[in-house]
């Protein structure tokens, strides 16, 4: 097996060579015989006498190889040349006689193993692929080198080992007692000096087999080391991107090896053609007639040697072409564009790792061939699941227990709260905060919440704000006893955790979120184990209520929120299946007229249709079967008139019509004898009626922004008034009889046309200048001893 360390010398030496099959390893061993061949038939041209040339005697016929039959070979006269004729000629004849192959056998050799060379590494330098290349074998070298490779495989097989612990550690015991008994055996033959090195060498073998079997504390990474791998994380998933949109590479190797194959062929057939015509005697006639002969007979001296150096070099090539043929064989027969990394998931036991398609997938299945251990260490990058593991380190680094402690906040409903935002995960050290009541955690996507959170025995208040968290199983059960409110914001349904429908002391459930997509809502989940819910607020855009909530929780459900952020509510019949309703809202929901199926919710006490499109409200008589009706909220929607029986809601105790159209209060009104808290303001009312003595009981009054031009001396019976706004009319003056309201604590009368106020305010005892709101000039009018009073 090659080392993992060897691609760094790779990557100084030969960067590409990991992308190299063995039998592209293999042909560049042809190549290179193939420059020997020319090499060795280069140095047999340079000092070797390539041919020798004799002139041809008078009366032979060099073509047929005859002699004249008017003379004898003893006749015939043989003239000779002097040396440097010789040399003449025999050159002439290399020239302009010997085959053109067999001159330049060498350098036609070496021009093919060129094109062969060339061929076989063009991809590597092509500008489409050469970038994809150098990326892949750079980011493979860090994945390999990283800490965080081995981390995370060693976690993996420590997770294995847990479940065979028991098993592991007696059969570990048993093999190091049976080598501790043999050891001692052993030393006792020996000398004392001998046999104390012996036993010390024992004991060390037997700690390191215990730290095989057993399961030992891997080394924890550090920060720079956890900063290098999550940086390694973002490479690998760009490059994913990158290279799977195309299959370029996939195509130039193909095309590469075509191109070669076709090569090969050629230079093979006219190699064979041309090989038997190199000849040993070779026929050369002089035209020219330099040295006075004209026909000689020429010697090949390397005919034999290239004959026999061809014949190899068509072997060589014809192994070369087997290369090409097995390559394309491999490239068509086995699926090169799907990368599986099935195996690596049932070996590693890292089940997320993601299968990969093209160029991506043909890199892998080329490194492969190399070493399949690189591809298996390379996975761990893509895993979702090794990757959060590793922001968790990361993240237990970054947030001490100390730093979590300083953002544990008091809440409005004082209790302990702790806000977690945009962070990879949730830190170990949140486990620890034994104090939380209420943990908020906002955008934070492909965790799980484990079973540390068992230790916050406090904790029963959990927000999820646009996440994506899973539970684990002993988390879940923790989560099931104690978890009494949730709120979950999402922005796609897959942020709803399942999970959430297993709480079954779950008391209030809070969700926002889109629920309504293509004129088509959202299913959700069966509710049926939340037994004890009894708040839902559902803050969305459905045309009718869920049917599992209706169905589920109708039964026990006590308050019911729907805000439905401008959509209209189509179809409110289901409303009666809620029998012991005690509070309805309605927010929202586009509503015309009060629906009449509410009216069957005898329980009801509380009634909020707010911010809708309610004009009238001639409805309201069928109130009086709301006989526990306390609070009823109307407010910021278009209502002009307030209906005589209005009266017959007598239950009535909270009674909100601010922010409507409303020009006159009917007498009727102030019926509700039990009404203490009447919120008229943002209207269009320019008379407080007299009747308004009638509400003995009313504590508070908002008249706040409407044009009333004088107070009437009724309204100062009212002596329980404890808040009173006034603010933005058309006022003048104050009545003295202001004094009457001794329990008074907020008084609002700024943004009127006062010239002055009464003194008589100082008889307001409960009165303090913070919530006397009022214009400064207006309030210095006042009494010096008067003003006192206020500040104390």
């Amino acid at each position: 097996m090659i080392g993992i360390g060897e691609i760094r010398s790779h990557g100084e030496d030969n960067p590409f060579r990991i992308l190299k099959p063995w039998w592209d390893v293999f042909a560049e061993y042809l190549i290179i015989f193939m420059i020997m061949i020319s090499a060795f038939a280069g140095t047999l041209q340079m000092w070797s006498s390539e041919i020798i040339c004799i002139p041809v005697p008078e009366g032979f016929n060099a073509t047929t190889m005859t002699w004249n039959s008017s003379r004898n070979l003893q006749d015939a006269s043989i003239n000779r040349m002097d040396r440097q004729q010789y040399d003449l000629i025999d050159q002439w004849c290399y020239d302009n006689a010997i085959l053109w192959y067999s001159k330049y056998f060498a350098y036609i050799i070496l021009i093919h193993t060129l094109i062969f060379l060339v061929s076989s590494h063009f991809w590597f330098k092509f500008p489409g692929t050469s970038s994809k290349i150098e990326h892949f074998i750079n980011i493979l070298g860090k994945c390999l080198d990283s800490p965080w490779t081995t981390k995370s495989l060693s976690t993996v097989y420590e997770d294995i080992q847990k479940k065979e612990e028991g098993s592991s550690r007696s059969e570990s015991a048993v093999y190091s007692s049976s080598i501790l008994r043999s050891a001692s055996a052993f030393t006792s033959s020996l000398p004392r000096e001998r046999a104390s090195i012996a036993a010390e060498n024992v004991e060390s073998n037997v700690q390191k087999n215990d730290g095989v079997f057993g399961n030992p504390t891997a080394r924890m990474l550090d920060k720079l080391e956890c900063e290098q791998a999550k940086a390694l994380f973002e490479k690998v998933k760009k490059f994913r991107l990158y290279t799977e949109k195309g299959d370029i590479l996939y195509k130039m190797y193909t095309r590469q090896t075509m191109l070669r194959l076709f090569q090969s062929f050629i230079i093979t057939t006219y190699v064979w053609e041309l090989s038997p015509n190199i000849l040993y005697v070779v026929h050369c006639i002089d035209d020219v007639q330099v040295t006075g002969f004209r026909e000689f007979f020429c010697i090949h001296a390397l005919r034999r040697m290239y004959t026999m150096l061809s014949y190899v070099y068509i072997a060589v090539i014809c192994l070369y072409m087997c290369t090409c043929i097995y390559t394309l064989y491999w490239i068509y027969f086995y699926k090169l564009k799907d990368y599986s990394f099935e195996k690596v998931r049932d070996e590693t036991g890292i089940n997320d790792i993601p299968d990969v398609t093209k160029d991506f997938a043909f890199l892998l299945h080329l490194i492969d061939q190399y070493d399949k251990l690189y591809a298996r260490k390379f996975a761990v990058f893509l895993s979702d699941v090794s990757e959060n593991k590793l922001r968790q380190l990361n993240l237990n680094y970054e947030w001490s227990t100390e730093k979590l402690e300083m953002r544990i906040v008091t809440n409005t409903d004082q209790k302990k709260e702790l806000h977690l935002f945009m962070l990879p995960g949730i830190p170990n050290s949140t486990y620890e905060m034994v104090q939380l009541e209420v943990l908020k955690l906002e955008l934070i996507n492909d965790i799980s919440i484990g079973e540390g959170i068992s230790q916050l025995k406090s904790l029963n208040e959990l927000w999820l704000y646009n996440c994506t968290i899973k539970v684990e199983n002993k988390a879940l059960v923790f989560l099931k006893v104690n978890l009494h409110i949730m709120r979950v914001k999402f922005s796609k349904i897959e942020e709803i955790p399942q999970w959430m429908y297993n709480l079954s002391n779950l008391k209030e459930l809070h969700l926002e979120g889109d629920l309504q997509t293509d004129s088509k809502t959202c299913v959700l989940q069966s509710m049926r184990d939340l037994e004890r819910l009894q708040l839902l607020h559902l803050k969305t855009n459905v045309i009718k209520v869920p049917l599992t909530i209706t169905t589920d929780i109708a039964q026990h459900l006590l308050h019911l929120t729907i805000n439905n952020q401008g959509t209209k509510l189509l179809s409110l019949n289901s409303v009666k299946k809620f029998y012991v309703l005690a509070t309805l809202k309605l927010i929202s929901c586009n509503l015309e007229r009060i629906p009449s199926a509410i009216f069957s919710l005898s329980h009801l006490t509380e009634l909020d249709l707010k911010d809708n499109n309610l004009k009238t409200i001639e409805e309201i008589a069928s109130f009086q079967h709301f006989c526990k009706l306390r609070i009823l909220k109307l407010h910021y929607n278009s209502i002009v008139d307030i209906p005589l029986y209005i009266a017959k809601v007598a239950s009535v105790e909270m009674l909100y019509l601010n922010k409507n159209k409303i020009n006159e209060l009917p007498p009727h009104l102030f019926k509700l004898s039990k009404l203490f808290h009447l919120e008229l303001g943002f209207n269009c009312i320019k008379e407080i009626p007299a009747e308004i003595e009638e509400l003995e009981e009313l504590q508070y009054l908002g008249f706040g922004n409407n044009s009333i031009t004088k107070l009437p001396q009724e309204l100062f019976k009212c002596t329980k008034l404890r808040v009173l706004i006034l603010s933005h009319n058309l006022l003048t003056h104050i009545p003295p009889n202001i004094e009457k309201l001794t329990h008074l604590r907020q008084l609002e009368i700024a943004g009127n046309q006062l010239s002055e106020l009464p003194p008589e305010l100082g008889n307001c005892v409960c009165l303090k200048r913070d919530h006397f709101i009022v214009e400064e000039e207006y309030f210095n009018t006042l009494p010096h001893a008067v003003r006192e009073g206020f500040v104390k």
